[in-house]
This record gives C-alpha cells, sequence and structure tokens, in this order.
C-alpha cells in the first residue's frame, strides 16, 4: 500500500445518523427527490450494494442511520444527473454510463458542501476511506485535475458545480 493512500477504512466514515435526516432530507427536496428513512437493521429498499447502502427508486432515496453519507448523496445524485423522464423508471442501478458514473460522483462531492459538518473535504475522506477508485490516487486528485468531463457534463445540463458560492 502506498503510504500516501492507507488502506480502506469504512469504519470512520459519516453515517446519516451523525448529521440527522433534516438537512439532507431538504437538500434532497431542492431537486426534487424524496428520502425515506428506512428503520435500523431493515434491508434497505434499491440498494444495488446492500448492507447500509443507500437505495433509490423512482424520486427517492432510501437510507438508514448506519448509511454513510457518501452513499447517500452518490444515490441522490445518480438521479439528480437523470432526466426527468428516465428517474421514474429507476430502480435499484440508475446507469451503465460511465459520464453520469463520473458525473455522479462529481456531484456528490458539490452537494457534500450544502451539509453542515459534511463539506466537500470530509466526503472526499470517506470517499477514499470507504474504497473509491480514481485513476489519479484519490477522489481529491480526480475532482481537482481530472474531472472536466464530469464538471462539463453537469454544466450542459443546467446542475450544480459549486455550492460554496
Amino acid at each position: 500500500m502506498h503510504p500516501d493512500h492507507p488502506a480502506p477504512d469504512p469504519g470512520r466514515v459519516l453515517r446519516l445518523a451523525d448529521i440527522g435526516e433534516a438537512t439532507p432530507r431538504a437538500l434532497l427536496d431542492r431537486f426534487g427527490l424524496a428520502l425515506v428513512a428506512v428503520g435500523d437493521g431493515e434491508p434497505i429498499p434499491g440498494s444495488f450494494w446492500g448492507d447500509e447502502e443507500a437505495g433509490i427508486i423512482g424520486t427517492t432515496v432510501y437510507a438508514r442511520g448506519d448509511t454513510p453519507v457518501h452513499s447517500l448523496l452518490h444515490e441522490a445524485g445518480h438521479l439528480i444527473v437523470l432526466p426527468a423522464e428516465r428517474r421514474a423508471a429507476v430502480h435499484t442501478d440508475a446507469t451503465d454510463s460511465i459520464e453520469e458514473e463520473d458525473a455522479t460522483c462529481y456531484l456528490q462531492i458539490v452537494l457534500a458542501d450544502a451539509l453542515p459538518g459534511v463539506g466537500r473535504d470530509r466526503l472526499m475522506a470517506d470517499m477514499d476511506a470507504w474504497g473509491y477508485t480514481f485513476r489519479l490516487g484519490s477522489s481529491r486528485a480526480w475532482f481537482e485535475g481530472d474531472a472536466e468531463n464530469a464538471r462539463r457534463f453537469l454544466l450542459e445540463r443546467g446542475l450544480p458545480v459549486d455550492l460554496r458560492d
């Protein structure tokens, strides 16, 4: 393992229970999405990866208290980058498009700035801790130096590329 890139540690990422549901719910609402909380230990509807990962069905994002914030934002990002007419048909798997996946990763980082106590720096650290992989070695290196296509994709669709302004 490269010393600048320690082994992933999924146990130290922020979870929905750490930040509460109100702010993420309000953020998703801005994009016409709903957040539905799932009870502890219950299966998460629409979860592609299972376990504690967020799920999506139509315009709804499902999450439990143990769902990582990065997972919630990633799945919400999938729905946000899709045209409205495609959202209604989504169940569990939003896309097989590399362009949409890259735009989703970029957007989840941007959306983190709208969540107090999260922000892009923490979210990128959590993405790396969880084991997201990028060609340049880290989410930050990708976001700052290799994500122009994702940024352009979002801009072309009128989606946010920075919420700090």
